[in-house]
């Protein structure tokens, strides 16, 4: 049988890239340099270990902090199995520069404990199976039991089940056992899964994936694997809440991807992806996400956030060795290459092998649906940031522009976008004021910020007044010369005729299928990447943007068209890139041919 490969055509330099074949260099990262944010409260931090004191203020990286728990695996841990077992746990390079210093080492000044502290109190790691992580989420559980200086402290652990929890727990009671200081300081108590410190009164036990159970506690350490396998966010969220009273309490989640793109792991895998690209998104949140692109799009987000990184991928060849690394960081060390080399000759054969080696060995959603534009280009073409709508509006007065459509349901968002010659970009949105409530929970209440300032309008009542759209998009049509309005055809008729019938705009009819989202959504992107866009900063815009997924056809990755997301389970909603696509269809039509007496004038 004939190999395949999903490598796309060459368009671009990184999928152009000759593939260096080794590229061994020694990982090096400036901790000092990692982005943070700007905050000089709190005094000279003081923190001292082993002689070196830390002299930084305000937030910063504390070296002597991260080196306590470099130590502690090293002086302490051993590797409980595998090729390493039973030798002293010194951290790879990966282990210890890409997670534990900055995990550990990062703090900020605390107002209400009146000290420094962690000032990561989340993490989700996302890699491929067999890279450690169970080891390594152990020696985190012990550190956090014993080292943390924590009295009391809570350590959690679970999974799918208690069996699946298991698998970080046994680890644990292995080190124990293998480690004289921990053994003697350390009770096992094996009926019920526990490790009990008598010494600080703290302990680390292993509970089921029962929320409504799981009401009491007050961790200090909550670790919950392999987050995929989890039904809903019911338990994340009891264990969250619970730790408000600790001092710096860390909720860590690890995980491969998911093969099911509307579920708890998928959003939350995605949100953590969102975290790696803009940090400031939530600075509390740690996120260390290693995927193999499936995309020539989503290979060159990872050369413009990782540049010069040795171990990323020159291609999206599944196929290629040189690609394997950066999802698999324990390559090399005591992950087998050989392994992964049978795996992918057993997938190369077979489709369902091919998905499994995709989602377990390059950590890729098994899945034709993908998060479609990288935010970095996203805010790379705002050009401007407009104060409020208004102002844009005073820019772009009179001139020719395209217009989109995207009606959706009376109970929903709809969207009107224009776009300008220049690659100016303006919208308006209309939503009934019954769904701004909703989906204040999923944007943290900005969704009533955006109303009150002016960038989407709430009509009265549980349904979209169609009067109020008619009525903007006749006042849109006095202040710009629109060429045409591209609809989707599923807006309506009456809704066409009533448009016509108030502006005489010429309407061209539309849709979201593959033959007619390919080109503008190609164009798009294209022109993200030449930043010939101007968004002006829009907030709702933007919001639409980031989740954003398009999906392809297996048997043409180039063909590509929006993603609906289902609005009974998810919060995201994306109407606004619909309607920005049409226009930019209609952009992609052209100006209409110049009159006569445009160009002669009108004889008299």
């Amino acid at each position: 049988m004939a190999a395949r490969t999903t490598a796309r055509p060459s368009r671009s330099k990184a999928a152009t890239r000759p593939p260096s074949r080794r590229r061994a260099r020694a990982l090096r990262i400036d901790h000092t340099k990692r982005w943070r944010p700007r905050s000089r409260k709190g005094g000279r931090c003081g923190y001292t270990l082993d002689g070196l004191t830390c002299e930084r203020v305000g937030a910063h990286y504390c070296e002597p902090r991260a080196n306590r728990v470099v130590r502690f695996f090293a002086e302490l841990l051993v590797h409980p199995a595998g090729a390493l077992a039973n030798q002293r746990f010194e951290l790879s390079p990966w282990q210890e520069h890409e997670i534990i210093r900055p995990l550990f080492g990062e703090v900020h000044w605390s107002e209400q404990w009146g000290r420094y502290v962690r000032r990561y109190t989340r993490a989700t790691i996302v890699m491929a199976r067999k890279n450690g992580k169970s080891a390594l989420l152990s020696g985190i559980a012990l550190y956090m039991l014993v080292g943390d200086g924590e009295e009391s402290a809570e350590i959690y652990g679970a999974a799918a089940n208690t069996r699946q929890a298991g698998k970080v727990f046994e680890p644990c009671t292995k080190m124990v056992r293998k480690s004289p200081i921990l053994a003697a300081r350390l009770d096992h108590i094996k009926n019920q899964r526990r490790l009990v410190d008598e010494q600080t009164g703290s302990h680390y036990e292993v509970i089921p994936a029962d929320a409504d159970n799981e009401l009491g506690h007050s961790p200090h350490c909550f670790i919950l694997d392999e987050v995929l396998s989890q039904p809903d966010d019911s338990l994340w969220k009891a264990m969250r809440t619970a730790a408000g009273a600790r001092t710096q309490p860390l909720m860590i989640a690890i995980t491969t991807e998911t093969s099911d793109q509307v579920s708890f792991g998928a959003e939350f895998i995605d949100e953590a992806d969102r975290v790696m690209e803009d940090p400031a998104r939530a600075p509390h949140h740690f996120a260390y996400v290693r995927k193999m692109p499936r995309t020539v799009d989503e290979l060159e987000r990872l050369w413009r956030l990782f540049p010069a990184r040795p171990e990323l991928p020159v291609s999206i060849d599944p196929w290629d060795e040189a690609n394997w690394h950066w999802a698999n960081p324990a390559l090399g060390s005591f992950l087998s290459i050989q392994s992964l080399r049978e795996e992918a000759e057993e997938a190369r054969q077979n489709h369902s092998a091919e998905n499994g080696f995709r989602q377990f060995r390059l950590n890729q959603r098994v899945s034709q649906i993908t998060r479609w534009i990288p935010m970095d280009l996203w805010d790379q073409n705002a050009r401007e940031i407009a104060p409020n709508p208004g102002w844009i509006t005073g820019r772009l007065e009179g001139q020719r522009c395209w217009a989109g459509l995207d009606l959706s349901s009376k109970l929903d968002l709809t969207a009107w976008s224009l776009l300008f010659p220049d690659g100016s970009m303006t919208w308006r949105f209309w939503a009934p004021e019954s769904i701004a409530d909703h989906l204040d929970d999923y944007t943290g209440g900005a969704f009533s910020d955006w109303a009150r300032d002016g960038w989407i309008t709430l009509t009265d009542g549980d349904t979209i007044d169609y009067d109020t759209i008619y009525d903007d998009v006749e006042t849109d049509h006095q202040l710009y010369s629109i060429v045409d309005v591209t609809y989707d055809k599923w807006c309506g008729e009456p809704v066409r005729q009533e448009i016509v019938k108030r502006t005489r705009l010429k309407m061209v009819e539309s849709d979201t299928t593959y033959s007619r989202m390919t080109p503008p959504m190609a164009e798009f992107m294209r022109g993200l990447k030449a930043k010939e866009y101007a968004h002006y900063g829009n907030p709702v815009a933007r919001w639409m943007a980031d989740n954003l997924e398009c999906k392809s056809p297996r048997d043409d990755p180039d063909r590509i068209r929006p993603v609906k997301p289902d609005r009974g389970k998810t919060g995201k909603r994306i109407d606004g890139m619909p309607s920005l696509l049409f226009a930019i269809d209609g952009g992609m039509r052209g100006m209409p041919a110049p009159s006569i007496y445009e160009s002669q004038g009108m004889a008299l």
